[in-house]
């Protein structure tokens, strides 16, 4: 599997760590993981984590469509932050916060989990392994 999740239960923040080859397949999976992973978690910030992909194997089109879709009820209550090293998967996270906006406007695109952690104002995190 291309993804993992991981927890801070003293912040609130559910961590997707995507790694390897990512296809629009993995990435459909990962929605419907990451949808029910929220539900249980409530969490108050997002992070998905890009520093492990090796392979983008994934359309530009589902891309595109994932930012026109509204985001689910849960998004809208936490704070989101994409972690983007390289210029593809930044480059591909932008187009996704670009094909979304309004709505993903507020979607942070960051470097690494370093500035992550700066932007939202905290600086030690605990995360645990989900199943």
């Amino acid at each position: 599997m291309g993804f993992r999740f991981e927890f801070d239960s003293v912040n609130q923040i559910l961590l997707t760590k995507l790694e390897g080859a990512i296809s629009d397949d993995v990435i459909r999976q990962l929605e419907g993981a990451l949808r029910k992973q929220a539900s249980e978690k409530k969490p108050l910030v997002q992070i998905v984590d890009c520093s492990g992909i090796t392979k983008f194997d994934m359309s530009s089109e589902l891309v595109r469509h994932l930012g026109k879709r509204k985001p689910p009820a849960y998004a809208l209550q936490a704070r989101r932050l994409i972690i983007a090293p390289t210029p593809v998967s930044f480059g591909l996270a932008r187009m996704y916060q670009m094909a979304g906006e309004p709505q993903h406007a507020s979607v942070a695109i960051v470097r690494s989990m370093k500035e992550a952690l700066s932007e939202l104002g905290i600086e030690q995190v605990k995360f645990e392994p989900l199943k």
